[in-house]
């Protein structure tokens, strides 16, 4: 709230905001630390099954982590989540099935890491969603079934959802607090959590927050070492998009790729369409999350992707856990800790290929309509462009292991602003040895 500005280094958002303890109007500057770990982990694999504790950054298991807009739930645009996962290392053979069908799966079960990032950047006079959940845990489950690679046609199809629960939620009005809930975090709610049910109180809402998606992808093989795939991911976030009332909301794509060894000046090229427009219709009413109404029609619309009345964001230190192609919180400087257009569609599209032995190339560009969310519906349509155009170098000989990178990239719009960035890269690949 109040006027917004940059700080003199360009890198915090300075706005006002109500202190609620003085009891009066503040300045907060606010913004991201100049340094963090972002991955440290260490892992243990026997045959096909791994154990792995820490902080590391995921890989989708459906869209080309290189180019894709991203994946819908498994997305690396935000910081790791700290974590303990255990799973299949790939995928592996299912019995009596002549090696015709494969399977992978994998449970994680993490601690959110963000409280002091809520605390310092929410603004608590928001009048919707006016609420924090501190100390929340996090689940993540996926198991997807493939039929044979090494045939011509192959066929992957699987499913994957994300889910807080636990912490403590505050609830703020004109910025004090009016209620606290601290929720359930017992080894029972661990097990229930994998696949979640209606909680124990008498609110009728399902424990946590649960997101996730329906997930496809076929492949076929040409002739000559080229490759074309299509996929789509199916998000929902409750039972009626689950049930797919949502329409054709989701991510829809095409990759194309070369697959023959040697140098290709076009290596793989992705072209997607994201629409997240439906959401099950703009109203929701479901009398069972109403005990004693006498209203029992019901209109289960409203999905809110990403967003959740009692627990937060699908985000972590204010970036999005899912696809980056919906703004973030972090863009949000009035302290809004929620995604203000979760209503959007639009496509991206990219390419990346090799210039000679040493070099290579990426280029990509999206462009993404907002209409804020089915609860805040924006008063026009934001929309933005993304581009970015990147040269890589890999030294040999010598130089061997050494890589360098330089980017260039833009939005212009008004959903991000116009902004402009340069990037520099250099690193290594390779063991160091002390000895001779």
């Amino acid at each position: 709230m109040g006027q917004l500005r940059q700080d003199a280094d360009g890198r915090r958002a300075v706005y006002s905001y109500y202190d609620g303890t003085a009891e009066k109007w503040a300045t907060r500057r606010e913004g991201m630390p100049y340094a963090w770990i972002q991955q440290l982990w260490a892992a243990v694999k026997y045959r096909g099954v791994f154990v792995q504790a820490g902080m590391r950054e995921g890989q989708s298991l459906l869209v080309d982590n290189s180019l894709s807009s991203g994946d819908l739930i498994a997305g690396n645009s935000a910081r790791p989540v700290a974590q303990v996962r255990l799973g299949l290392v790939n995928f592996q053979n299912i019995p009596f099935t002549r090696d015709w069908v494969q399977i992978i799966g994998t449970i994680a079960y993490g601690k959110m890491c963000d409280g002091s990032y809520l605390r310092n950047h929410y603004n608590y006079w928001n009048y919707w969603c006016s609420h924090i959940t501190l100390g929340s845990l996090y689940v993540y489950r996926n198991v997807y079934f493939r039929t044979n690679p090494s045939k011509p046609f192959s066929v992957t199809i699987g499913a994957q959802c994300s889910s807080f629960f636990g912490g403590t939620s505050e609830y703020y009005n004109k910025g004090k607090v009016s209620g606290s809930f601290r929720n359930s975090e017992s080894l029972k709610t661990f097990f229930r959590m994998i696949i979640p049910k209606r909680g124990t109180g008498n609110d009728g809402y399902y424990d946590g927050s649960s997101v996730g998606s329906w997930d496809l992808r076929a492949r076929y093989a040409l002739p000559g070492g080229h490759e074309v795939s299509g996929y789509f991911q199916w998000l929902w976030e409750d039972g009626s998009s689950m049930a797919r009332r949502n329409k054709g909301n989701g991510l829809w794509g095409i990759e194309y790729r070369r697959t023959s060894p040697g140098r290709h000046i076009l290596r793989a090229a992705v072209a997607e369409y994201i629409d997240f427009r439906d959401q099950s219709g703009p109203i929701h009413w479901a009398p069972g999350d109403h005990p004693g109404t006498d209203i029992t029609g019901e209109a289960t619309g409203a999905d809110e992707y990403y967003n959740n009345s009692s627990m937060n964001s699908y985000m972590h230190f204010g970036m999005s856990m899912g696809t980056p192609f919906v703004p973030s919180p972090i863009y949000n400087t009035d302290g809004f800790m929620f995604f203000r257009n979760t209503r959007a569609n639009g496509f991206h599209l990219a390419a990346e290929g090799d210039i000679s032995g040493q070099f290579d190339w990426k280029a990509a560009v999206s462009y993404c309509r907002a209409f804020g969310s089915p609860r805040i519906p924006a008063h026009d349509i934001k929309h933005n462009t993304s581009a970015l155009a990147q040269v890589g170098w890999h030294g040999t000989g010598c130089f061997d292991g050494i890589s360098a990178t330089g980017a260039l990239s833009f939005d212009t719009g008004k959903l991000r602003g116009n902004k402009f960035g340069v990037m520099v890269s250099l690193s290594y690949s390779g063991n160091i040895s002390l000895s001779k």
